[in-house]
């Protein structure tokens, strides 16, 4: 059985230009964020209230935690918590790093999206 926190800030999810400096704004302030560089973008997910005006942005994300680490053989994991929340029309931002995965739900599914995970993971 999974377990998943609810974090307890709201973030945003930043675009900007692949060429971008990565930006100072975007690691002040929290102990999460993320950053992510493609050849088409610079993506950057950092609390709401640390985002400048003028940048292309998406606002109220919250997000829960898978508690891990988690073993790089698991399989399936983002899979069991993406189909069930997929199948109660709930958009998801997922994110991971070497040690777990982290999944973001707009604040306004946030109640909603526990309900659907507590069938089968413990969520704190």
């Amino acid at each position: 059985m999974l377990h998943l926190s609810v974090m307890p800030m709201t973030l945003a999810v930043v675009r900007l230009e692949a060429s971008a400096a990565i930006p100072n704004w975007g690691m002040k302030g929290s102990d999460f964020f993320s950053i992510t560089r493609t050849r088409d973008e610079l993506s950057v997910v950092c609390l709401e209230e640390d985002v400048p005006e003028g940048v292309k942005v998406e606002k109220g994300w919250r997000g829960f935690k898978v508690e891990g680490p988690l073993d790089f053989g698991m399989t399936g994991v983002l899979y069991s918590l993406a189909k069930p929340l997929a199948e109660a029309k709930i958009s998801i931002f997922a994110i991971s790093t070497f040690d777990t995965d982290y999944l973001l739900v707009k604040k306004e599914n946030l109640q909603k999206a526990a309900e659907v995970l507590s069938a089968f993971c413990k969520v704190t």
